[in-house]
């Protein structure tokens, strides 16, 4: 009994492959195509992931970006979200003494002066392109520095360094750097639409004031650093910190009596960086020529919105 439905079933089967072999005479090219777009699909899919992770990992040890505008490329790998090492403790004492804040309350008609004098030595400020190569006292640029470190950052991680140049064979390497950049940006990179929009500033790839003014100033963020006992310190919202810092130091730039511009050169980061020795945790934000304006500088005719045009009030 049990070989005799052995055999049955054997001869169904058999039959059944019989009655398919049409099927697969006639169609055997589309399902061997179908097979091998399987195949090559998911090895695509597979490649794609370890490409991604490796680059992944590549970009947090090296710290740089992929875009070609690396002042102002994609933070997506900017070291704000590199993953944590498991470490219960935190970067700063646990015992951290919290003192009393010491405040003298103004009039209502000072915080109006205060205000009103503030906005007037503010609304002074502009971008300038021709600088007087007059010297400027070193104290002057600590202090501004000084200043713009008081900002606030994440964690307290104050995520930036502030190197400044008066060297001359160092600007001019600099100035170097940028234009050979520039030109390409401005030829290539930029678009026709960007630089029409650039056309009534009047500025290009060349940069006379990098040489001409007696101090730059690179703003580096800080994507991370690495403490005493060798562990990588993240330095969380580092590119808003930064991005602060450079406020105030602009403001403090202006307040002091000098004058500024900002300027934020494409694809120039790795090259500068380099330059100036520092290391692959940091990427440069902003560069900023300082020094006093030319006797003849000129500056475009410009309006800046009113307040009912920024403030909404609720």
């Amino acid at each position: 009994m049990l070989a005799y439905t052995y055999v049955d079933i054997t001869a169904v089967e058999s039959d059944m492959i019989l009655q398919s072999l049409p099927f697969f005479a006639n169609y055997w090219h589309y399902l061997l195509i179908s097979l091998v777009s399987f195949l090559l699909f998911n090895t695509l899919a597979r490649l794609s992931r370890v490409a991604k992770t490796a680059r992944k990992i590549l970009e947090q040890d090296k710290g740089e970006p992929e875009s070609l505008n690396d002042e102002q490329g994609s933070d997506e790998n900017d070291g704000e979200h590199l993953v944590e090492d498991d470490d219960d403790e935190p970067a700063l004492p646990k015992d951290l003494e919290h003192v009393l804040y010491v405040y003298t309350r103004p009039s209502e008609e000072e915080l109006i002066q205060r205000a009103r004098e503030f906005y007037r030595v503010a609304s002074a400020r502009r971008t300038i392109r021709f600088f007087s190569p007059d010297p400027v006292p070193k104290e002057v640029i600590q202090e501004i520095v000084k200043s713009a470190g008081t900002a606030p950052s994440g964690a307290h991680t104050e995520p930036w360094t502030f190197v400044a140049v008066s060297d001359p064979r160092t600007k001019t390497a600099i100035r170097e750097i940028v234009e050979k950049e520039e030109e390409i940006n401005y030829k290539k990179r930029m678009g026709k639409k960007w630089t029409t929009d650039l056309q009534p500033l009047r500025t290009d790839w060349i940069k006379e004031y990098l040489t001409i003014a007696p101090y730059l100033i690179l703003v580096f963020k800080q994507m991370y650093s690495i403490g005493p006992e060798g562990k990588r310190k993240i330095h969380y919202y580092n590119e808003m910190s930064v991005s602060i810092a450079c406020g105030i130091l602009l403001t403090a730039i202006q307040s002091t009596g000098l004058v500024t511009l900002t300027s934020t050169p494409l694809n120039c980061g790795p090259a500068l960086r380099k330059l100036l020795n520092r290391p692959a945790s940091e990427k440069l934000t902003l560069l900023l020529p300082v020094g006093y304006p030319a006797r003849d500088a000129t500056v475009p005719n410009l309006r800046r919105k009113s307040l009912s045009e920024i403030l909404v009030e609720i």
